[in-house]
């Protein structure tokens, strides 16, 4: 007899369980879940989002303090490269000028002087600068300054730049100073 007790109990048991999905049933869906709370929940998705904040600003800070520092070398830094390679051009100078001092044989000066001026065009050269050509080119507002206007000597060269007063450069393609230039008319 008492082994006919657990049996009943347990068919009173899966006769109260919903176990079979065509058979209605709502007597234990209807229970509150006793596991979580949903404002303790919502406190810990919100204390998560906060300590998620506090490391991205965090983060960006870092980043924001890195970039203004390389930033800051880089422009004191930005000339080094072209400054070392005109110290060579400048140690050129120093020994022409002894040179100066010490000989009387013009040939010999102007021959010096010469391929000083030449390895300062050529480092130029290799920095990226080059020479503006404008002389019988179409006056262009883009690239030139006319300083004056003078009576073109011959017809073609109307409207042409005749003369350079100062050349132009451009650095990489990029003009860094315009041409002054006399333009016929």
């Amino acid at each position: 007899m008492e082994e006919s007790i657990p049996n009943e109990m347990e068919q009173n048991i899966e006769n109260e369980l919903n176990t079979d999905e065509n058979v209605p049933g709502t007597e234990h869906l209807n229970e509150p879940v006793a596991d979580e709370d949903p404002i303790t929940k919502l406190e810990a998705e919100l204390q998560e989002q906060k300590d998620k904040y506090l490391r991205l600003m965090a983060e960006f800070d870092n980043y924001r303090r890195r970039t203004s520092k390389e930033r800051l070398e880089l422009i004191q830094t930005a000339g080094k490269d072209v400054i070392v390679s005109m110290l060579d051009l400048l140690d050129d100078c120093d020994r022409a000028e002894k040179q100066l001092q010490s000989s009387d044989d013009i040939a010999v000066q102007k021959e010096g002087i010469q391929l000083v001026f030449n390895k300062l065009r050529s480092t130029m050269q290799s920095k990226g600068v080059k020479v503006m050509e404008s002389i019988h080119q179409d006056f262009d507002v883009e690239k030139h300054e006319a300083i004056t206007e003078i009576p073109a000597p011959t017809e073609d060269l109307k409207g042409k730049v005749i003369d350079d007063v100062t050349k132009g450069y451009y650095l990489n393609d990029k003009i860094i100073r315009f041409a002054k230039v006399v333009v016929g008319k």
